[in-house]
């Protein structure tokens, strides 16, 4: 028999919200029109409660956690966030109290069902969200600490991983902004090369090289890392890991000589790029370390599981 998986669904004015146990998408449908009062023969749409997202794929449905809550939109139903009540702009004053009621739960503590998430699987940190992430990142230690049944400090030490996974998150989304940007830069520049192009085949001799891609003979540097390097603000960030061990390679002699700077600035500029090096480092042990916890908490699951079921197994054979 498949899995049943505990949710909550609620119309799209969150006045009727229900609990449900389901085993898929299309079950999660029958019965939620059951509950709310729809006709089974109106087509629905499902999303999450939360931000309105539509979920119309069953692999979706169940990678979500355990008791997500959704809404059911039918007819020209549409989600709107949920909205606090106050003098002068509250609306359906009637209805108010029964809207409070509904949803003072996830008001209050949003972040619990996201720690007893990760106190079930550590592992779900890949799957979270980016608000997700920072809701947990903003929850005072004390609290998540209790929630997890970890020591503070143990909470403090994964509230710290989440906001490096969120800062990496960031790094990986300017990357990709910055390569499409480069993309288009190479596209504008094929087209204007294009002409001397055809003008050295027919015996011009000339030999293109994609600017910034000349190595300099004299430090052993692209000349794109050296205009980095001379005329970017913080230039370690923009950097490869690569040149950046490149770069601390050298030392600081042969970097004065090659940037052309006092002794001061060059110092600088090499600690900065040791720093960025270290904190990419940490990023990198960060995941491991994540990836190594999940497959440990899996392996200690195991046998737990396996004691269990010989437990049970005693009794019965005494009975016979």
């Amino acid at each position: 028999m498949t899995d049943r998986k505990p949710c909550k669904v609620c119309n799209f004015t969150r006045q009727k919200s229900y609990g449900l146990a389901v085993p898929s998408l299309e079950e999660l449908k029958i019965k939620g029109c059951e509950f709310l009062g729809f006709a089974p023969s109106e087509p629905v749409t499902v999303v999450l409660e939360d931000d309105g997202t539509i979920v119309a794929d069953e692999a979706y449905f169940l990678c979500l956690p355990l008791n997500t809550k959704f809404m059911l939109l039918h007819d020209k139903d549409t989600w709107s966030p949920l909205r606090r009540m106050d003098g002068g702009t509250a609306w359906m004053a009637r209805d108010s109290v029964m809207l409070d009621t509904v949803d003072t739960s996830s008001v209050a503590a949003p972040w619990w069902d996201l720690a007893q998430q990760l106190k079930q699987d550590l592992a779900s940190i890949i799957l979270m969200s980016e608000a997700d992430l920072q809701i947990l990142v903003d929850v005072p230690s004390p609290e998540l600490a209790t929630a997890l049944g970890f020591d503070q400090k143990k909470a403090e030490n994964l509230q710290e991983t989440l906001q490096r996974v969120l800062d990496r998150r960031e790094e990986e989304r300017q990357s990709k902004e910055l390569l499409q940007l480069y993309l288009k830069a190479v596209d504008r520049e094929d087209g204007q090369q294009e002409e001397p192009s055809q003008a050295s085949q027919r015996g011009e001799g000339v030999e293109d090289t994609p600017d910034g891609m000349e190595v300099d003979q004299a430090s052993g540097f692209m000349t794109r890392t050296l205009m980095v390097l001379k005329g970017k603000t913080s230039p370690e960030t923009r950097l490869s890991t690569e040149d950046l061990q490149l770069v601390v390679a050298k030392g600081a002699e042969a970097m004065e000589q090659v940037l052309g700077w006092d002794k001061a600035r060059t110092s600088t500029l090499l600690r900065d790029c040791m720093a960025e090096l270290t904190r990419r480092l940490q990023q990198v042990q960060a995941v491991q370390s994540i990836r190594s916890n999940a497959v440990q908490l899996d392996s200690s699951r195991q046998p737990t599981e396996s004691n269990m079921e010989e437990g049970e197994d005693a009794p019965a054979q005494g009975s016979n």
